[in-house]
């Protein structure tokens, strides 16, 4: 279905505004990922909560469109520039617009071609006139005589140079690669959901022939259901969406039942509900993290999952925790970083990094973590994670900390196994691991 032009009747224009195609909703989120620093993820959501209606198979092309588009950036415009003599507009309305479509007409199936170039110029006329429109729909047909893009080498093309080279140094090509969805042992659309089943709660009937985690007995990796979130079964608390190497994170803090555990940066919960899982009711978990925001989100994740052992502080960490208990045995540090273990799923993350991003986050996480030591009693059990494979936040800052904190091994079964016997420190990498990447660390308090 094409977006509807204003000649429509009021009724059925009224109607199509409550029901977009698949294509003018992916121009709107690429916009506002661009223009507004929107992140793809959470526009799609906000998208998709407005409209319903919308089915499985209209969210899985919106998000398709979405990602592709972001991914692929550079290479998309490339070749729309080589064919736009004058260069291509600055507006955002027209950048979006030919983006996705172009994403159709060089990435994907041809065979709808016509509709996604009538969705971009509808678009563009609805918001900036015939002009514009006109431009727009002789480029397209332009671009649709064109050889496709290689998928790979597309994706490869979105890396800044400066990032490529740390991360090829950090980690290989071949992880390089895993990390933007360009290694061939991904195939062409590497999408796919985790699912961690909740302890005490049966598998939903759909979940009981998912691929089981690689690493951990309650996780399912899943694809081809549309949003979880849709599920009754989430309603009522029976999984918890998490990717399983953060999963991993939350499982190499070795707690006991009854355990009391200081959670930094605890974002939205998700790794916050394993830990009180954990610890069961007779434990408790200190939730802490700069955003109320991300706090109230938290809480409201603890209610649907029926834990009541966590207790909320808005804090900086950068500045120290407050009136917090100073003798915690446990910790988890989930330090704020550059997010480059994650570029798949987070794309928009290449055009908002700049090169001296790293070192910076990773002074960041040395203060956090020195200023976390004072909240632990000597000897207390420390995990430093973060979603970033890159040495400045990983082994640069265990080096600047080594005077509180020594490494020690991890001792729960499954982060031996995934890292190593003997390993206090380790990525978990795509290809490697099957997850995001991440780096972390199991520190003991001097």
């Amino acid at each position: 279905m094409t977006t509807p032009r204003a000649r429509l009747p009021k009724a059925a224009a009224s109607a199509a505004h409550r029901r977009p195609d698949a294509r003018s909703l992916a121009m709107q989120v690429v916009e506002r990922v661009l223009y507004d620093q929107a992140y793809a993820a959470a526009a799609l959501s906000a998208e998709f909560s407005r409209y319903p209606q919308l089915t499985v198979r209209e969210r899985a092309f919106t998000t398709e469109l979405t990602y592709t588009a972001l991914r692929c950036r550079r290479a998309l415009e490339e070749r729309l520039s080589a064919q736009a003599p004058r260069g291509l507009p600055k507006d955002r309305v027209v950048r979006a617009a030919l983006l996705v479509a172009a994403v159709q007409a060089l990435l994907l199936d041809r065979a709808t071609l016509a509709i996604a170039v009538d969705a971009a110029v509808t678009r563009v006329k609805a918001q900036r006139g015939a002009q514009s429109a006109g431009f727009v729909n002789a480029l397209l047909r332009r671009i649709a005589e064109q050889p496709p893009l290689n998928r790979a080498a597309a994706l490869r093309a979105n890396l800044p140079k400066w990032l490529e080279e740390r991360l090829v140094a950090a980690v290989g090509i071949e992880e390089t690669d895993a990390l933007v969805g360009a290694h061939a042992s991904l195939g062409t659309s590497p999408n796919s959901i985790d699912i961690r089943l909740v302890k005490g709660r049966a598998a939903p009937e759909w979940l009981v022939h998912a691929t089981p985690g690689k690493w951990l007995p309650q996780s399912r990796r899943v694809s081809g259901i549309g949003d979880p979130r849709g599920y009754p079964e989430y309603e009522s608390g029976d999984f918890v969406i998490q990717e399983e190497g953060a999963q991993l994170i939350a499982w190499a803090l070795d707690v006991p039942e009854g355990a009391t555990v200081l959670d930094v940066c605890a974002g939205r919960g998700q790794k916050t509900s394993l830990l009180a899982e954990r610890v069961g009711p007779e434990g408790a978990v200190w939730s802490t993290d700069l955003h109320e925001s991300k706090l109230e989100a938290l809480r409201e994740e603890m209610n649907r999952l029926h834990l009541s052992n966590v207790q909320t502080q808005a804090l900086d960490w950068s500045v120290g925790g407050g009136n917090l208990r100073t003798d915690f045995e446990f910790a988890l540090v989930d330090a704020p970083c550059t997010g480059t273990g994650t570029l798949y799923k987070r794309p928009e993350i290449l055009d908002r990094l700049k090169p001296d991003d790293p070192g910076r986050m990773g002074e960041l996480a040395t203060q956090i973590l020195r200023n976390v030591s004072k909240y632990c009693r000597g000897g207390a059990q420390v995990i430093y994670a973060v979603c970033s494979v890159l040495p400045e936040e990983a082994e640069a800052v265990l080096s600047r900390v080594e005077d509180i904190f020594e490494q020690r091994p991890f001792t729960t079964q499954a982060l031996r196994s995934a890292l190593g016997d003997q390993a206090c420190a380790g990525r978990l990498l795509p290809l490697r691991h099957g997850t995001d990447g991440y780096f972390l660390a199991q520190l003991q308090k001097r």
